[in-house]
């Protein structure tokens, strides 16, 4: 991490899991181990929890996320959220184009690229993700995927709303795996990540710009991961359902 340069951002992604009634337990969990924290700590519920996660992290420093958004104001899409539905509850980040979404909902890069502009039109602050396949990591072509990715996701975007995006490296294959990419794996990508944002828009900005790493990032080795000057923080999986151990990455964040 480089907290001179950009902000650290902690971020639990929950995914599908908690009720109402464990949500405002896992948060009430998590308050007094986030309270002195001088990182960005998020909590991603799913959207039953948005408005309990609202009001519970209410005169805390613990911002809330949603994990996705729909790339239209409004309409016929059942089952869909919009960015300003989100806003108006009072989320402040949004998770897009985890691989999840992309696996098992169809979500592309275009998708990904419209739900970012809905998302900075709304306000709110989008934690996009990209990474790579197990496959294509051995096929040697990590950069290629990442650089095409981040062309495409970000198209369109001005420097400005660069600014105000998170990017979130999760190697595909050690997402939910229990694998993790080594700390060296980690900064190479996160690093390359920088370098295209600052190709596209500038180092100025590809300096300020957050990029976390997501991927079994928990309690053991998140410490070593954050130690990398390109690792700006976690988007966390599993770990984060678990209060102490979430509060362990917070404290390795704060080193």
């Amino acid at each position: 991490m480089n907290k001179k340069l950009r902000k650290a951002v902690i971020a639990g992604n929950w995914k599908m899991n908690k009720t109402r009634p464990e949500a405002f337990d896992l948060i009430e969990a998590i308050k007094p181990l986030a309270a002195n924290a001088d990182c960005e700590v998020v909590v991603c519920v799913p959207f039953t929890n948005l408005e309990t996660a609202v009001n519970a992290v209410k005169g805390t420093n613990i911002r809330v996320g949603a994990q996705n958004c729909h790339f239209e104001k409004s309409g016929a899409f059942t089952g869909e959220i919009s960015a300003d539905m989100l806003a108006e509850l009072g989320v402040e980040y949004v998770v897009l184009g985890h691989s999840e979404r992309r696996q098992y909902f169809a979500e592309t890069d275009e998708t990904v690229n419209k739900r970012l502009k809905a998302a900075l039109a709304a306000g709110l602050k989008p934690i996009v993700c990209v990474g790579e396949l197990l496959w294509e990591r051995e096929c040697g072509i990590t950069d290629e995927v990442l650089g095409k990715q981040c062309k495409l996701d970000f198209y369109g975007i001005s420097a400005d709303d660069m600014r105000k995006t998170v990017i979130a490296y999760e190697p595909v294959w050690a997402i939910g795996t229990g694998k993790t990419a080594t700390a060296e794996q980690a900064e190479e990508a996160c690093a390359y990540i920088r370098s295209v944002i600052a190709k596209l828009f500038g180092k100025d900005v590809a300096d300020a710009v957050t990029v976390q790493y997501g991927g079994s990032m928990n309690a053991k080795n998140a410490a070593e991961l954050l130690s990398k000057e390109n690792v700006d923080g976690g988007l966390i999986g599993g770990a984060s359902l678990k209060a102490p151990d979430f509060g362990e990455i917070i404290k390795a964040a704060n080193g």
